[in-house]
């Protein structure tokens, strides 16, 4: 389709607009009307296809279906922003599933079926392969940081002041696969390791492998107790004294009565508590990463997703949102004005 440059400006204009409606009545948003399966349903392929003044009017009301799959890390920043959105456009239905990262991309996103995926670690090349293979172009767009969380047991007293990336290491690789507390540091308890994480179409997995065990070494050992459910693996380390378990700060952060954070020695030699300061200065390394979403170019040629993308953007600054209610680092405004810049081309190149 193509649209004369007039067009696309007032296009454009209309978007900026609806974002800034949107950010007006932030502290009155009262409904959650996320939810749903967006199973095989509109999707990159077109959605529900309704999109600026549908109702032929002239109103210019948004309106439509957008669906989102992908990682449980980003799922409480995209619930919060869709909310957020839907007060001001509530003709707009947001249909949004936590899939995992990888799990989105394969079954969901890069077939065509949903118009964002959420991911906790870059999109892969076969990822991208097989978007190019269904005609879906997707727009890398960084929302946050996170610190992701080593989290133990409350009555956990033996590990002291953290641990180093080396005992990481030795606790979750498949090749050391220690069975007792005991195997990875003698003066610890001789009891049986009870080991909690996300699965493998996780991109906390992913990154947990990247930035600890190593994306060359032996892998993560497949002995423990794996869910895409962030608040099982806080369950089930609340209810074991001798487990342990990693997952996002966001999940962490709503539960620092239930269980406790583990301090991670960095590249300076220090053991440094997870936090949205300690994530932001780098000092909590290498645990500290950037969160996305994805646009399929080809739904951005929809008003109302276009107008949704712009809207999570132009919010990825606010700490009210991202920090205070999330719990993750917002964007730098540098960072926000080259995802916008990202965006704003995207969208005239689905034009």
């Amino acid at each position: 389709m193509t649209r004369n440059s007039d067009s696309v400006l007032s296009r454009r204009k209309f978007l900026i607009a609806s974002g800034a409606a949107g950010l007006a009545g932030l502290a009155g948003c009262t409904e959650n009307n996320t939810g749903g399966d967006s199973g095989g349903e509109g999707g990159s392929s077109g959605g529900d296809s309704e999109g600026t003044d549908s109702s032929g009017d002239g109103s210019g009301e948004l309106s439509g279906t957008i669906d989102i799959a992908g990682s449980s890390t980003v799922f409480p920043l995209a619930t919060a922003m869709g909310e957020r959105f839907q007060t001001e456009h509530s003709e707009v239905n947001i249909n949004l599933q936590s899939t995992g990262s990888g799990g989105g991309f394969a079954n969901y996103f890069c077939t065509g079926q949903t118009d964002f995926n959420n991911a906790s670690r870059p999109i892969q090349p076969d990822e991208e392969e097989q978007c190019a293979s269904n005609d879906v172009t997707p727009v890398e767009l960084k929302v946050a940081t996170d610190a992701l969380t080593v989290i133990v047991n409350n009555d956990n007293d033996f590990i002291g002041e953290g641990l180093t990336v080396e005992q990481l290491q030795t606790i979750f690789s498949a090749e050391s696969t220690p069975t007792t507390w005991a195997d990875v540091n003698s003066e610890w308890p001789d009891e049986e390791i009870e080991i909690y994480g996300p699965t493998d179409a996780s991109g906390t997995y992913d990154y947990f492998i990247e930035a600890v065990i190593g994306e060359e070494g032996p892998g993560h050992r497949q002995d423990y107790s794996a869910t895409e459910q962030d608040r099982t693996i806080v369950q089930g380390v609340q209810g074991s004294e001798y487990a342990i378990g990693y997952l996002g700060f966001a999940y962490y952060s709503e539960s620092t009565d239930a269980v406790q954070a583990v301090p991670i020695e960095n590249d300076a030699g220090e053991f440094v508590e997870p936090s949205l300061d300690t994530a932001l200065s780098g000092e909590y390394n290498p645990l500290s990463r950037p969160l996305f979403t994805y646009p399929a170019r080809e739904s951005l040629a929809e008003d109302h997703i276009a107008a949704f993308a712009r809207y999570w953007m132009e919010n990825s600054t606010s700490r009210e949102i991202v920090a205070d209610e999330v719990g993750y680092v917002p964007l730098g405004e540098d960072e926000q004005q080259e995802m916008l810049d990202t965006l704003d081309a995207a969208i005239e190149e689905a034009n």
